[in-house]
This record gives structure tokens, C-alpha cells and sequence, in this order.
């Protein structure tokens, strides 16, 4: 008897517990009558338009949803967006009374079983052209029918590169049906901007604004418009990252540059620091070549050098769009780029200038009327022990032209030597000179110092006449004094010519110095100003600097 008990009891049990488990077979069966009255009893035929009289058009009421900007290919032009599309129109087809269906007043229906719109993006750059993702449409007892596809879009955008990286950015979106035209399905804007209340902020782009804009085309085929919704997203690039990035060391580099004319021409390494500073900006260029962009166009200040166009197009041949605008930035590059190869042409100009000697080269008058006279005065050089004003420029014109003239005028070592002629006639100095016992004994025997005085005056090259009672030459000295005193005077002539040409020497190289000396500070001054005018013009043509 027990046996029999405990399994009766447990039956009992089990039909307990099945009968007190929650029963939705009710409600269940009023959504499965619904959704068969719907889709297969009434007829419902999924490739007919949901209007009760043909001539009138479905009103597609169509919003956007910003979710995040993914990416901007500049390069290829490709926008990649993460959007919601926000579809709802009315199907006449689809109405219910929700009291006969147990109060059910909305359904979830696959977009594959009603009709909907073959609404695109006409500008897509995906393979698959269409990349949304097919969620249910939610359906309501009036027919309002909500279709909210999400994807991932990949969309044409002509990439403006004309301001890089100061630039703004305006990509469009074109939705519109594919087959229908505005007589067929009648497109209208759900609200006049994109939903970005949700937005994900992009590190490299600043989301400016997304306005939207209902557009119809007129056709010759066709008297009704083909309908269309533009999106515009406007974007801005942040600048911080390029700023610190591409013209910090930019203008640093060509500041380097500048301050190669400092150095001394004899430290050696005065053309070596301009070519590696070429060298380094070219590097400089590889590293970021994947951020700037191609041009093709002339920039937007001046007219590009061929050789730093060509340095630069080569470093940045694999990156952003093809187009016919110029970046800013590789106008700015290109200016630097032409002002580092011109300081090394200069560099090689002012080396050539400071090693010039005097037996090779022969200053023109314009390279010393230029670097040696106005240029160092314009810039408030001067030369040791010498201070060049406009008076001592006009004094050393004067006195050229004065020397151009009277050829005769000699130095006052050329006058003594001038003196060797006249070598005999002065006989009388001579033997005083070298026999003064001779000289005294004439005047103890003179009758006073008046009386015995030489007379002398200058006439050319100066001749002293001696008193009546001297001496002849040839007795007063010995035999060979004479030779060997004109050899001598031969010999300090010789000495004196070579002193003079080597000071001569010596100061045409000087002045070769210093007007390299001057070429370097023009140089100087003149790249400096070019850098920080070329720096300044192109922040202050950019829109804007710095967007954080």
C-alpha cells in the first residue's frame, strides 16, 4: 500500500505545478491572429505601395543620427560615419483594431514581409553600397510604421585641402528612393538638422554642425521630381596635434638654418650645418608624409620654387587627395624648403668671398661700393678702427677720384727711395755722416755758423748742394763704397716693394672678409625676416590656429 501511495502523490504534484505556471497563450494567440490577419488573410502584398488611391504618394518622413565619425580618408575622400537612419511612413494596408486583438497595439515585423522604401545613399563608397542593418519595423495599429536602421556608411567627400590643417571639412550625404520619383513617394525632412545628442567625440575632427536639406531634380524624362535628403556634416580639424607637430619643428629647423650665418667662415662647418639642416627638413617631410597632403596647383602665397616643389611632392607622394588645391601647409614647407636651399647657396657665395687672395681675384667697383661702403652702412656695421658713415663714404669716393688723377703722389718711403738718383750730388751729407771728424774740422775752421751752413733746398726728389770746399766722393771714401751702398739701397728697395705689395695684398683680402662678412649678416637678417613674415602670413590666412 505505501508503494502505491508516493507515486499518486507525486502525480498530483507535477499536474499542480504545470497549472500554476504563468499562461501567456492568451495574448500570444491575439499577436498570432494579428499578424496572420495581416500578412496572409487580408492579402497583403508586400511589393504594393501602402496608399489606397494609386495616385497619391507614401509621405517618407526621413531623420538622421550622427552616432561617431570613424574616420576621414583624406587620401582616398572617404568619410566613414556611424549613423542611424530614422525612416516612418503610413501603410494603409496595416491598420488593426487594437479592442479585437486583445488590446495589441504595435508589432515587430522583419522589413522582409511589408513594404518599405528602397531608400540609398546615393554618394555610398561601400562594396556592398548599402550598409544598414535590417532591424524590425515596428508596426501600430494605425499603420505608423517606424523603420530605424543603424550601419556603419562609407561616403564620397571631396576633402578641401586648401587651408591643411587649419581646414574645415563639409561632407554630404545623399539619401533618396531609387525608383520611386516625388509623384510615387514623397520625401520630407523629419527635423532641419541631424540628432547628435548622442555623438561620440572624434580626437582628430571638431563636429561643427549637420543642417539637412530636401532637394528635387526636374528631369526632361519625367514630368514629377526626383526627390532627395542632403546631410551636411561640417567638420573642423583639431590643429594642437599638426601645430606642435608639423610647424614647431618646421620653425625650428629653419631657424637653424638662419643661425648657420653666425658661424665664422673659418670654423669649417659653416656649409656642412646648411646641407644637413636640408637634409634633416627632408626627413623631417618623410616622417610626416603620411599626414600631409598632394597638390598639384600653384600655393596660395607665391609661386612655388621647382626645386623645393620637387623635394617636396617626392616626400609626399603616397598620401591624401589628388585635387586641385594647394595646402597651406606645403605652401609653408615649400617656403622654408627654398629658404634652406637659398642659405646654402648664399653660404657658398660668402665661403667663396672670404677665401678670395688678391692674386686671383680683383674686386669690382659695384661689390665695393655695395658691401663695402652703403650695405654696411644700411645695416650699422663697421670695421675696426673705422666707423662708415654717409660723410667717410663720400670722403673715400672723394679721395679716389683725387688718387685716379695725380698718379705721382707717392708715400713718404717712396720718396726716400727716390733718392738714389740723386745718390752723387749728395756726397757731402754722406761724408758727414760717415767721417764726422771732417765735418768738424770745417766748422772750427769757418768764420761763423751762419757762413758754414749747408744751404739747402728741395727741388724734385730733393738736392743737397754742398759747400764749396768739400771734399770729391772718390777720395773721401774708399774704392767700392759706392757699388756696395747702391746695392744696399737696391735691397731695402726690393724689401720695400715686397712689404708694400704684401700690405697691399693683405688689404684687398681683408676687404674680401669683410664684404663676406657683410653678405652674412645681409643674409642673416634677411632669412629671419622671411622666416617670421612667412610664419606669420600663413597662421594669419588661416580661418583658424589652434582648435583644442
Amino acid at each position: 500500500m505505501c508503494r502505491s501511495v508516493y507515486p499518486v502523490a507525486s502525480l498530483q504534484f507535477l499536474v499542480l505545478a504545470i497549472l500554476s505556471l504563468p499562461w501567456g497563450a492568451e495574448s500570444g494567440i491575439h499577436e498570432r491572429r494579428l499578424l496572420t490577419d495581416l500578412l496572409d488573410n487580408s492579402g497583403y502584398n508586400k511589393l504594393e505601395r501602402p496608399v489606397i488611391n494609386e495616385s497619391e504618394a507614401v509621405v517618407l518622413s526621413f531623420g538622421l543620427t550622427l552616432q561617431q565619425i570613424i574616420d576621414v580618408d583624406e587620401k582616398n575622400q572617404i568619410l566613414t560615419t556611424n549613423i542611424w537612419l530614422n525612416l516612418e511612413w503610413q501603410d494603409a494596408n496595416l491598420k488593426w483594431n487594437a479592442s479585437e486583438y486583445g488590446g495589441v497595439t504595435d508589432v515587430r515585423i522583419p522589413p522582409k514581409y511589408i513594404w518599405n522604401p528602397d531608400l540609398l545613399m546615393y554618394n555610398s563608397a561601400d562594396e556592398a553600397f548599402d550598409s544598414t542593418y535590417a532591424t524590425n519595423i515596428v508596426l501600430t495599429n494605425n499603420g505608423d510604421c517606424t523603420f530605424i536602421p543603424p550601419g556603419i556608411f562609407k561616403s564620397t567627400c571631396k576633402i578641401d585641402i586648401t587651408w591643411f590643417p587649419f581646414d574645415d571639412q563639409n561632407c554630404e550625404m545623399k539619401f533618396g528612393s531609387w525608383t520611386y520619383d516625388g509623384g510615387k513617394l514623397n520625401l520630407r525632412l523629419k527635423d532641419e538638422k541631424a540628432d547628435v545628442e548622442t555623438y561620440v567625440l572624434n580626437g582628430e575632427w571638431d563636429l561643427i554642425d549637420v543642417p539637412g536639406k530636401r532637394n528635387e531634380v526636374f528631369y526632361d524624362c519625367c514630368p514629377d521630381p526626383y526627390l532627395d535628403i542632403t546631410f551636411y556634416i561640417k567638420i573642423r580639424r583639431r590643429t594642437l596635434y599638426y601645430f606642435f607637430n608639423l610647424i614647431v619643428p618646421c620653425v625650428l629647423i629653419a631657424s637653424m638654418a638662419v643661425l648657420g650665418f653666425t658661424l665664422p667662415p673659418d670654423s669649417g662647418e659653416k656649409l656642412s650645418l646648411g646641407v644637413t639642416i636640408l637634409l634633416s627638413l627632408t626627413v623631417f617631410l618623410n616622417m610626416v608624409a603620411e599626414t600631409m597632403p598632394i597638390t598639384s596647383d600653384n600655393p596660395l602665397l607665391g609661386v612655388t620654387v621647382l626645386l623645393s616643389l620637387t623635394i617636396f611632392l617626392n616626400t609626399v607622394s603616397s598620401i591624401i587627395p589628388i585635387t586641385s588645391d594647394s595646402p597651406l601647409v606645403g605652401t609653408y614647407f615649400n617656403c622654408i624648403m627654398f629658404m634652406v636651399a637659398s642659405s646654402v647657396v648664399t653660404t657658398i657665395m660668402i665661403l667663396n668671398y672670404h677665401h678670395r687672395l688678391a692674386h686671383t681675384h680683383e674686386m669690382p667697383e659695384w661689390v665695393r661700393v655695395l658691401f663695402l661702403q652703403w650695405i654696411p652702412w644700411f645695416l650699422r656695421m663697421s670695421r675696426p678702427g673705422e666707423k662708415i658713415t654717409i660723410k667717410s663714404i663720400l670722403m673715400q669716393n672723394k679721395m679716389k677720384e683725387l688718387d685716379t688723377k695725380e698718379n705721382s703722389s707717392k708715400s713718404l718711403l717712396a720718396n726716400v727711395l727716390d733718392m738714389e738718383d740723386d745718390f752723387k750730388l749728395n756726397s757731402s751729407l754722406a761724408h758727414s755722416s760717415v767721417y764726422p771728424h771732417l765735418s768738424n774740422n770745417h766748422n772750427h775752421n769757418g768764420h761763423n755758423g751762419h757762413n758754414n751752413h749747408i744751404h739747402s733746398h728741395k727741388n724734385g726728389g730733393g738736392y743737397i748742394r754742398p759747400p764749396p770746399h768739400t771734399q770729391p766722393f772718390e777720395e773721401a771714401y774708399p774704392p767700392g763704397v759706392h757699388r756696395e751702398l747702391s746695392m744696399i739701397l737696391k735691397e731695402i728697395r726690393v724689401i720695400t716693394d715686397k712689404i708694400k705689395d704684401e700690405e697691399e695684398a693683405s688689404a684687398i683680402e681683408s676687404d674680401w672678409k669683410f664684404a663676406a662678412m657683410v653678405l652674412d649678416r645681409l643674409c642673416l637678417i634677411t632669412f629671419t625676416l622671411f622666416t617670421v613674415i612667412a610664419t606669420i602670413a600663413v597662421l594669419a590666412a588661416a580661418p583658424h590656429v589652434l582648435v583644442t
